[in-house]
């Protein structure tokens, strides 16, 4: 069962002997459905044509305003998301290239927007997409690599940008048998190179290891960066609702929630509920809570729980987190929704390259992130 707000407010308060957790007065004074407030809030700052272009970070933003569309049922939040993919969608297809993962991201929208209106061209573009990986290149154990620049790389993040829309197309358009192989592969060879024994993954992998942060760790990258970590586990339990109860690759998939749940466990805060920037470095003075990975963290913790993968002692931990994160979010004196402390995108670096990065305000990163928590808790 999912987690009401009400319950965790109350639950997270009790479970730590009544002490009230930074931000929980704060809480109080939020508007009731703070998904309503943070969409109408979006919408009021960008119309459709001014929201940005064809990018992973916009597209996981408008996939948490669908979420919170398929709730409501008001057709005003579906009509923003499709004049924004309608910017790129014509009848021939999608007018861009496909030469990272990051560039498949907003892909996913195209098989929910095909379920809703039926139209062919969110068919023909998802297709278009969907024969890019037949030439898309590998590593040579046959993981998608991170973009065509980037050769033999494997990050994190990647998984999410194209898995959860191979699946979704599988799935949708009669192609199950290659896309959910190929996506459980994919999160196989990536969760061997990139697992860490602290239960969190490093941020990426390079296969002859040139790369300058692949020198000392097996190829590997040596930081644990948050965000990078939240992608993989959402992209986990996103494929665990697609491939079917009897398909070889979920057991693997359980195997990675159960592992990022016992690092997330391991690393939250004690006090505010939230992670930081570098995972395992809190005591770190250059490091600070940041808020789309706390979010990501928390929607796996509690998919995981609410689905059964993972046991019942991970629902305080979902509840902390979700006490944390929406401490982040306050009213400014505009009326609009203020989301702090989300980092910027992020290349792979040392451990003073992300504790520099900047922290943001409403970035579309933290905004979609928290909509993605807020509709799986909030229920």
């Amino acid at each position: 069962m999912n987690l009401s707000r009400r319950s965790v407010l109350a639950g997270s308060a009790a479970a730590l002997g009544a002490l009230a957790l930074p931000g929980e007065a704060r809480a109080a004074e939020l508007p009731a459905d703070v998904s309503r407030a943070i969409v109408d809030s979006t919408m009021a700052r960008f119309t459709p044509a001014a929201f940005g272009g064809w990018e992973y970070h916009k597209a996981l933003y408008l996939y948490g305003q669908y979420l919170f569309y398929r709730r409501t049922g008001e057709s005003k939040y579906f009509d923003y998301i499709k004049a924004w993919v309608d910017r790129f969608v014509t009848d021939s297809g999608v007018t861009n290239q496909f030469n990272s993962l990051d560039a498949m991201r907003p892909a996913q929208l195209l098989p929910l927007l095909y379920n809703e209106t039926g139209l062919r061209k969110y068919r023909t573009a998802a297709e278009q997409v969907r024969r890019r990986l037949n030439t898309y290149p590998r590593t040579t154990d046959g993981a998608l690599i991170h973009n065509i620049n980037a050769k033999g790389q494997l990050w994190c993040d990647g998984v999410y940008m194209a898995l959860p829309f191979l699946a979704l197309y599988g799935r949708t358009f009669g192609d199950a048998q290659y896309c959910y192989e190929e996506a459980g592969k994919n999160m196989a060879v990536y969760f061997k190179h990139l697992k860490s024994d602290n239960g969190l993954m490093f941020h990426a992998y390079d296969e002859d290891g040139s790369a300058p942060w692949a020198k000392s760790n097996g190829g590997r990258s040596t930081v644990h960066w948050g965000r990078a970590i939240g992608w993989f586990g959402m992209t986990a339990v996103e494929l665990l609702e697609v491939l079917p109860a009897n398909h070889p690759r979920r057991a693997l998939l359980i195997d990675i929630v159960r592992h990022l749940a016992a690092g997330y466990r391991n690393y939250q805060g004690a006090w505010t509920g939230m992670w930081y920037q570098v995972v395992n470095k809190s005591t770190d003075t250059r490091n600070w809570r940041e808020t789309s990975c706390s979010a990501m963290f928390t929607f796996m913790l509690s998919r995981g729980v609410q689905r059964g993968y993972l046991g019942p002692e991970y629902q305080h931990v979902a509840s902390k987190g979700y006490q944390g994160v929406l401490g982040q979010l306050s009213m400014g004196s505009d009326g609009l929704t203020r989301i702090v402390d989300i980092c910027e995108g992020t290349n792979v670096g040392d451990e003073d390259y992300y504790f520099n990065r900047l922290r943001r305000v409403n970035d579309t990163h933290g905004l979609g992130a928290f909509l993605i928590m807020n509709e799986q808790l909030r229920a």
